[in-house]
């Protein structure tokens, strides 16, 4: 999946911000399989491929930049943890849309766009859908949930990686460059869409894309 160039604002502002995997220097690799726990093979990414000529031809405004897999694909395996402290893989998610967007609280895009990701869940957010913004601090573990409180946003649940190991897993799998990141995974567990960079999750045109990823997949 390669995106589409972002305006020179965004891109920008992106490039400002590196991941600083070497927060997590020393911290043992997760075993990378690249499949969703094993569970998930062709026959099943293959019902997500109705879904992915849906998005296709959304990915354009602000979605732009969004990368809409040609063959939908069995996400890399990762575990971070819930809003109850319990650990957290795809699994969890399955039958559920699920937009995963790694975010830090130096990562000034990031902050800038989680305002919008809350109002997008408050939105679409339900038994179809949800925004799984995954905080990668690995110091303070406390500084994030601060920062949520303080600038209102209330509406997503608190994922969290404290360790970096996602972050990882993840650029190993070549996903992540910058932060934020944002994997769109579909309801059977597949990855169907890719973003490397911000976006304007509150915009018409995100509403229109979440919202058609979120309607039922129909095998072919």
């Amino acid at each position: 999946m390669t995106p589409a160039p972002r305006s020179s604002r965004s891109l920008t502002s992106w490039l400002a911000v590196p991941v600083l995997l070497a927060l997590a220097g020393g911290a043992a690799w997760y075993g990378f399989s690249g499949r969703l726990g094993g569970s998930q093979g062709p026959a099943e990414c293959k019902i997500a491929q109705t879904m992915v000529d849906r998005l296709r031809p959304l990915a354009k405004g602000e979605m732009a930049a969004v990368g809409v897999s040609n063959t939908p694909k069995p996400p890399p395996e990762i575990a971070f943890n819930g809003p109850d402290g319990q650990v957290k893989t795809w699994k969890d998610f399955k039958g559920k849309t699920v937009l995963v967007n790694l975010w830090a609280t130096w990562c000034v895009p990031c902050r800038q766009e989680m305002p919008a990701l809350d109002k997008l869940q408050a939105e679409l957010g339900g038994r179809d859908f949800e925004v799984v913004a995954i905080n990668v601090d690995t110091r303070n573990s406390e500084k994030p949930k601060a920062w949520l409180q303080e600038n209102g946003i209330h509406n997503l649940a608190y994922y969290a990686d404290p360790v970096g190991k996602v972050l990882q897993i993840l650029q190993r799998s070549g996903h992540v460059v910058g932060l934020p990141t944002t994997l769109m995974i579909g309801a059977s567990g597949c990855e169907v869409a890719l973003l490397k960079g911000p976006a304007e999750w509150a915009s018409s045109d995100a509403l229109a894309f979440v919202k058609a990823a979120a309607e039922p997949q129909t095998g072919r």
